[in-house]
């Protein structure tokens, strides 16, 4: 009698799984390789089910009457990446145009979820709008308004604007340089006090050590690293770091990164260390050679014109020089692989729009430069898949391929695990169950490079 019931019992939950009993739309993706960022481990020749906004199942699979099959032979299928540092532009006159752009910009390039690191109150209401499915978009978490030394002058002013900025519902706070220690002190005691997280940029008068013992959330550009890597006994002019503590190169010792790196693991302190930054923005590269990058023609053409000549003035400055700018990135790659080898929470953010950095597109720079780290490729998707997701405590509802999860998926024609590179041949992007196709991907490409001519 048991093993009736059990018999019956396995022919309901495969029926269960049978598109006749389902006459609701579905995706159904065959024959594809599925890179599951989970212990499932990468999977060939497989089915994966989506309904909804969802993942239904992922195996053998007869599809429903009303199923859109999409042929995954020869195909890699990935999680959605997240950008943890991005930048969300806000509608000016109730006209969100750009802001519409910039979200199908990161979707087009595999990212559906994003964490805008510059708040506003528009940001809020875009983010329920989102929610809602108001808007194609990937899934966003905000920062408040910029904490610095412009906005918070005072202990009390800390403590009101911490105290707002829990109160109106922004996920975390932005802490950008110029708060002085007084200052920073009571914006701590308050955040930790009302329950509201910050990250960012690390103060000069903050120093990296203190800032690590603070517990940010992260530390973002890897900011205050170089300066904490200046011996005690090294006489020096703290503000006289420059871009990101550039100025500092030469006083670094490298035989510190270690125990930094170390202190940043023990305090359980992540890293979006935005490379790309400066492999880019801050590299001796031509400006109007990058501006003929075929992304470039995304980018509003009053922003290219900025983009130069905020790069022209950058490299031309007299402080600055080709091999001084070598041995700096050698400092920040040591760092990174450091980082790795102490298995440091690193995750993946460009800083986009930022000079140089083309929102989606960046993406794909920095995992790049992550991989010109020694970071090997799998290590670099985690970082921007189930490493995010953990970090937001979503763990099982992005950034990994399961039955269940959000269907956030990124279709690609080769195999990033073999080369990062490879992570931006897509094919296709989901999110949230909506399918863009790479031929629909296009096509709003070129009417928003049309626009911006």
């Amino acid at each position: 009698m048991i093993r009736t019931y059990l018999f019956f019992a396995v022919l309901i939950l495969i029926a269960c799984k049978q598109p006749d009993l389902y006459q609701g739309e579905e995706y159904v993706i065959n024959n594809v390789s599925v890179i599951s960022m989970n212990d499932d481990g990468n999977l060939e020749d497989q089915t994966v089910v989506v309904r909804g906004d969802s993942i239904f199942h992922i195996g053998e699979y007869k599809a429903g009457p009303n199923a859109t099959i999409i042929d995954g032979s020869g195909k890699y299928l990935m999680p959605g990446l997240t950008e943890m540092h991005a930048h969300i532009p806000v509608a000016e006159e109730g006209n969100d145009t750009l802001v519409k752009e910039t979200l199908f910009l990161y979707l087009s390039q595999g990212v559906t979820t994003i964490r805008g690191m510059l708040g506003n109150p528009y940001h809020l209401t875009l983010k329920e709008m989102i929610a809602e499915d108001k808007i194609l978009s990937p899934r966003v978490y905000t920062s408040s308004p910029s904490l610095n030394g412009g906005t918070v002058e005072t202990p009390e002013e800390a403590v009101e604007k911490v105290s707002q900025y829990k109160k109106e519902g922004y996920d975390f706070l932005k802490i950008h340089p110029g708060i002085e220690l007084e200052v920073w002190d009571a914006l701590e005691k308050t955040a930790k006090k009302v329950g509201i997280p910050y990250a960012g940029h690390v103060p000069v008068e903050v120093g990296i050590n203190r800032a690590l013992d603070a517990g940010y959330q992260t530390v973002d550009h890897l900011d205050g690293y170089i300066d904490g890597l200046i011996p005690e006994d090294q006489e020096f002019d703290k503000d006289g770091g420059g871009f990101f503590g550039y100025g500092f190169t030469d006083l670094v010792d490298q035989d510190m990164i270690s125990d930094l790196v170390a202190k940043t693991k023990a305090k359980n302190v992540a890293v979006v260390p935005t490379q790309t930054l400066y492999t880019r923005w801050f590299s001796p590269i031509d400006p109007a050679k990058m501006l003929q990058e075929p992304e470039m023609k995304y980018m509003p053409s009053k922003t290219r014109f900025s983009w130069r000549q905020n790069k022209e003035r950058m490299i031309n400055d007299e402080a600055y020089n080709e091999e001084k700018w070598g041995e700096y990135i050698k400092i920040r790659k040591a760092l990174l692989k450091e980082m790795d080898d102490q298995e440091v929470n690193i995750l993946l953010g460009s800083d986009a729009p930022q000079v140089m950095n083309v929102p989606g597109f960046s993406i794909h720079h920095e995992m790049m430069a992550m991989s010109d780290s020694g970071i090997s490729a799998e290590n670099i998707l985690r970082s921007g898949t189930v490493s995010p997701a953990k970090f937001f405590d979503s763990e099982g509802e992005y950034g990994q391929i399961l039955e269940g999860a959000s269907a956030d998926l990124v279709l690609l024609d080769a195999n990033p695990i073999d080369n990062i590179s490879n992570a931006s041949k897509i094919s296709g992007v989901m999110v949230r169950g909506q399918w863009l196709s790479k031929s629909a991907i296009d096509e709003r490409l070129v009417s928003i490079a049309k626009r911006n001519q």
